[in-house]
């Protein structure tokens, strides 16, 4: 097996991964986003301690990187609450297609940021996913989702700008398990006292969830991790958006949910443009 072919199946099963996050947060019921996020965080917490431990370089970082560490963490927490609150009162594949939003705002802010040269067709690009995006959000139609869903954008916009902070590290020399270790570890500590002073009871049931969350989250970390070593992200990006289809099915079998029309159009537009993004980069 060519090692491309792996990386497409590793993003792919990192996409099932992130599709069932999403799931199992949903089933979590009436809980507070802070309180599902500090559960999905300790998980992937203590797999990415278990990781740094078995390594030589343990917790060894570069202290240079650190004001970067501490603005991926804010900017990937950010993303997090916002995507459990959409995904608590949107349609779950509506709530996943918002947060593929990142890698178009990741060229907005790698522009600003990183002095990355944006081209007039990735310019293109990222306006026609926004204008599909208004197809998700429909603005002004029901004040019950347009606000979820305006959260969910945003909950896009945390993680793309959470991966430019990653890519930033990475050019820095720094490594992968201790970048998602500090993320977890200031998640989880960000959240702590909202849990200690406004903790709401959990069933068995509901803590079984979100533990299963923090496990499929953990699962599309190291997944997505395994993909990008075996191929670049030029090559096997586009694939990452077969969590819609996965998202779509789990709430379909799961949830009974359907999208409407719109968010189906929203979907053809935004997955449309990101496949030209695709062979944008391959050709270029």
């Amino acid at each position: 097996m060519s090692k491309k072919t792996k990386g497409i199946l590793f993003i792919i099963l990192s996409a099932f991964c992130f599709a069932l996050m999403n799931l199992f947060v949903r089933l979590s019921g009436d809980l507070p986003s802070m309180q599902k996020s500090f559960f999905r965080n300790l998980v992937a917490f203590i797999f990415a301690l278990a990781v740094l431990l078995r390594s030589e370089e343990k917790f060894k970082f570069n202290h240079k990187n650190l004001p970067l560490l501490i603005l991926r963490a804010t900017f990937g927490t950010l993303g997090i609450l916002c995507n459990y609150y959409a995904v608590d009162h949107l349609v779950l594949s509506d709530a996943s297609m918002l947060n593929k939003l990142s890698p178009f705002f990741a060229v907005i802010i790698s522009y600003f940021y990183l002095k990355e040269k944006v081209t007039p067709f990735q310019i293109s690009a990222v306006i026609i996913a926004f204008l599909g995006a208004l197809c998700i959000i429909k603005p002004g139609f029901s004040s019950l989702t347009t606000g979820p869903a305006l959260l969910g954008a945003l909950g896009g916009l945390g993680a793309g700008a959470a991966y430019t902070m990653v890519r930033k590290l990475s050019l820095n020399g720094e490594r992968g398990p201790f970048i998602v270790f500090f993320f977890s570890a200031f998640s989880c500590v960000f959240c702590l006292p909202y849990l200690l002073f406004a903790y709401h009871p959990m069933t068995l049931q509901q803590l079984i969830f979100l533990l299963l969350a923090g496990l499929a989250a953990a699962g599309g970390q190291f997944a997505i991790t395994a993909a990008y070593a075996n191929a670049p992200a030029r090559e096997i990006s586009v694939f990452d958006y077969s969590q819609i289809v996965f998202a779509a099915l789990l709430g379909f079998i799961f949830l009974e949910q359907i999208p409407d029309a719109l968010s189906i159009i929203g979907y053809i537009i935004i997955c449309g443009t990101s496949i030209a993004m695709f062979f944008y980069n391959q050709k270029h």
